[in-house]
């Protein structure tokens, strides 16, 4: 009798633990994200600050504006980090699965274009040039630094860029070759911005492209190339100050986070989250060597968020040298 009456509380016991424990799981307060390596070191360390303040998880994943898109447009995700704006086949998708989203600019940006240290004729370059040296019709064809500018030498040029699902990849083709996605494709390409800093250390003829923060925490290895848009211009080297001021063109750029409009309204961490990261990430945006937004597009982006205002103030493609302020009021 004792021996099924123990077993009777011991299964009793088990049920009840399980149930307790399952409970628990399904009250776990979980916010996704996923998107842009250039942008996830800002959000990461938001939200290990966020985890930190709230105990709430916080998951940050990598793959890619674009990849990160496909997620987000069906509803696998809260939260978006993009170093470009939604684009129109990414608006159809959304609109297809029911995702509504919230179009918020976070920081800035500067797409940095670096060579080999031991390069010293290409310290500064115009769009034009850059144009010639990465525009579909130079594949195969532009293989020598002396074919993009004739003074230069006769050495042969290795380009590393970002992979076709990275938003830097997008940004600087509309930037430098006039159309997203328009690029010769005989170059190395990674998602992996350290792959790309690797391959330029490693080639006296290398140039590649990434996010300003990668350049500054490997700028003892790299060279950054001034730009300027016209030729003629002074040519311009991305730092804070020329990123914000409008200066570093065309490669100045913000940065976004997309919110899934339902998880901003229905999840109250959600919105602690975005509310935490709009108010509090300023000395984090910094630490992570990102430019902060000034006090005026800071209070547009937060009182834009405020107001929940679901869409996008772009035209489904990127967009070079816009003002955040006039952004955000292109959304009604």
């Amino acid at each position: 009798m004792k021996s099924v009456l123990a077993k009777s509380l011991s299964i009793s016991t088990l049920i009840a633990a399980t149930f307790s424990t399952n409970t628990v799981l399904a009250a776990e307060k979980i916010i996704k994200i996923d998107g842009s390596s250039t942008v996830y070191p800002i959000t990461e360390a938001v939200a290990e600050e966020f985890q930190k303040a709230t105990k709430t998880k916080v998951t940050v994943g990598i793959s890619g504006t674009g990849g990160g898109f496909k997620k987000f447009c069906r509803g696998e995700t809260d939260v978006q980090d993009a170093s470009r704006p939604i684009l129109q086949k990414e608006i159809d998708a959304c609109k297809e699965a029911g995702v509504q989203f919230i179009e918020l600019p976070v920081a800035y940006d500067a797409i940095t274009v670096v060579i080999n240290p031991k390069n010293e004729f290409a310290k500064k370059m115009t769009a034009a040039e850059l144009k010639k040296l990465w525009e579909p019709a130079a594949q195969g064809k532009v293989k020598t630094w002396n074919q993009v500018n004739p003074a230069w030498p006769n050495t042969p040029v290795k380009l590393f860029g970002p992979g076709a699902d990275s938003g830097t990849f997008d940004y600087f083709t509309e930037a430098i070759v006039g159309k997203a996605k328009s690029s010769r494709g005989d170059f190395t390409a990674s998602e992996d911005d350290n792959v790309l800093v690797k391959g330029v250390v490693g080639d006296v003829g290398g140039l590649g492209y990434f996010g300003y923060a990668y350049y500054e925490e490997n700028q003892d290895k790299l060279t950054a190339v001034a730009i300027t848009d016209k030729s003629g211009k002074p040519a311009v080297l991305p730092s804070p100050e020329t990123i914000q001021d409008g200066t570093y063109q065309p490669l100045a750029r913000p940065l976004f986070i997309y919110v899934n409009a339902t998880a901003a309204a229905f999840k109250p961490e959600v919105k602690a989250f975005i509310n935490y990261y709009l108010e509090q990430s300023k000395p984090l945006i910094e630490e992570v060597k990102y430019v902060a937004l000034p006090a005026n597009e800071q209070k547009a982006v937060i009182k834009h968020w405020k107001e929940l205002k679901p869409g996008t103030g772009f035209g489904g493609k990127p967009e070079v040298g816009i003002k955040i302020e006039e952004l955000l009021a292109r959304i009604k």
